[in-house]
């Protein structure tokens, strides 16, 4: 099983941040998925889960020590109950509006008892027979006097005509006064009838104002949290707001995450108990469209904030997190800059797969003179990382140059006409985890190091080690110690992995 619950993805959830315009995305990934099913599997051995149809979800987050949880929610009620022990509770805010729901609700089912009142009139039945037995008459009458005319027909060859001519004005009368009686018996019950749908349809606009009085009123006191801190009302995030809005599973896990300083790592959704339309129990599902794809930008919002491990006036020291660039890519990547509203210039870089402590300055003259003390090598870095395999050493010297292996573009390769490449190590109580400490600082260097120094690619190395490694690169600059206005300061992570 993979275990970097960022790779591997196979769905995102996503959405446009309403701060920066930026698409957010969290992943639903292998991992995670293999968390839906141990629930799903607990689920099916519990007999209150086994019946009522409904969308459940999984997040994988995590601590601000680091700490791995995971959290699971239902959507709308479960057995009727909306608080259940394990779960994820339901997004606050229902309950400021409980006393006028429960005054509306009552309201709009008087209102649903006069429809079908005003529906079931003994003036419809007797409207409908009636009809029926007027146009039965008529059409009788129809027949005999189209037999009578084809009667008069035939006699006309043989008579003058004058008292035929009677017969087929008495006929006319006849139908006429048929017409007449139906309309004199309808015409009132039709009155009564149209007196009612005219109630009825005033009835059914006052159920839809007083309905979407209460909707509003509902969703302007649901209030979600994204991880940027903002807190906003759902009736001011959509245009359009269908029933069980804020109750599916993505905004109740996202929302508990974000109000209880967890950063999601990946989310995944899925159907349970008797199938619904095209939901199929046991089937993974995305973000539906109508109620929770609308606000997961918001949601999400803040998801890309950095973790800030020393500021002042002059500098930034940030944790990257790995898969983030530290400046902006050759065809306009995300980088570590857009995470930040000001200015920002790196002192230095990690590599794209590398996490840790990142240098930003806030002026020219601090990165001038950060940047000399690098050039100078007179910054102490200290990186951790994990080896494929242990190694014989357990401390020393790496000395091998490097340069661009321009066959096969990014790698670098040793080169004895290369740049010089000086990396000290320690292994640590775990025979594949060790500490490097560059003194110089190329391109890969402890990559290249790792694998040509010490036999020993880094763990979840794509380009040096294995091509096919579903693992986030192990490697964290976990230290720095340096000179920032004339006193020494030393700055430490706690290593991710």
């Amino acid at each position: 099983m993979c275990r970097n619950i960022n790779e591997q993805s196979v769905y995102w959830y996503e959405g446009i941040c309403p701060r920066s315009n930026k698409l957010l995305r969290l992943p639903r990934t292998q991992f995670v998925e293999a968390i839906a099913q141990e629930l799903m599997q607990k689920i099916a051995a519990d007999e209150q889960y086994s019946h009522e149809g409904k969308m459940y979800g999984v997040l994988l987050a995590e601590t601000a020590q680091g700490e791995r949880q995971i959290l699971k929610a239902f959507s709308g009620l479960l057995n009727g109950k909306s608080i259940v022990e394990g779960w994820v509770p339901p997004i606050p805010g229902r309950d400021r509006v409980q006393l006028n729901e429960s005054i509306t609700l009552t309201l709009l089912e008087s209102l649903k008892k006069q429809i079908i009142q005003l529906y079931e009139i003994p003036e419809r039945e007797q409207y409908q027979k009636l009809t029926e037995e007027y146009d039965q008459k008529l059409k009788q009458l129809s027949e005999i006097h189209k037999q009578r005319k084809l009667k008069r027909q035939q006699q006309r060859q043989n008579n003058d005509g004058s008292e035929l001519d009677e017969q087929s004005k008495r006929d006319g009368i006849e139908k006429r006064n048929l017409k007449r009686d139906r309309s004199s018996i309808l015409n009132p019950l039709k009155q009564i009838i149209d007196q009612a749908d005219e109630q009825i349809r005033q009835l059914k606009q006052q159920r839809k104002q007083l309905s979407q009085q209460l909707q509003s009123e509902m969703y302007d006191s649901y209030r979600v949290t994204n991880f940027a801190g903002e807190t906003r009302s759902l009736s001011s995030l959509m245009t359009s707001m269908p029933t069980g809005t804020g109750e599916c599973c993505a905004p109740k896990l996202l929302h508990y995450a974000a109000t209880h300083g967890l950063k999601p790592l990946a989310m995944a959704e899925f159907w349970w108990g008797e199938s619904v339309g095209d939901k199929i129990q046991g089937e993974l599902y995305g973000a539906c469209a109508e109620r929770c794809q609308p606000i997961l930008g918001f949601l999400l919002s803040g998801i890309e904030s950095i973790d800030l491990v020393y500021q002042d006036d002059w500098i930034v020291v940030v944790n990257k997190p790995a898969g983030l660039l530290s400046v902006r890519g050759r065809y306009g990547q995300d980088c570590i800059l857009d995470r930040f509203s000001e200015p920002l210039i790196p002192v230095h870089r990690l590599d794209q797969d590398t996490s840790g402590l990142l240098i930003l300055a806030r002026d020219t003259q601090t990165y001038k003179q950060l940047s000399e003390q690098f050039q100078q090598r007179k910054i102490h870095k200290t990186y951790e990382a994990v080896l494929s395999k242990p190694i014989a050493q357990t401390e020393g010297t790496i000395d091998l140059p490097l340069s661009a292996d321009l066959n096969d573009r990014p790698k670098q390769k040793i080169d004895p006409r290369g740049k010089p490449s000086i990396t000290n190590f320690r292994v640590l109580d775990d025979p594949t985890r060790i500490e490097f400490y560059p003194i110089t600082g190329r391109t890969h260097q402890l990559r290249v190091h790792a694998v040509q120094g010490l036999g020993a690619a880094i763990v979840g190395d794509r380009l040096y080690g294995d091509p096919n490694s579903c693992d986030r690169l192990h490697l964290h600059a976990r230290e720095l110690q340096f000179t920032h206005r004339n006193q020494t300061l030393a700055l430490r992570t706690i290593t991710p992995f």
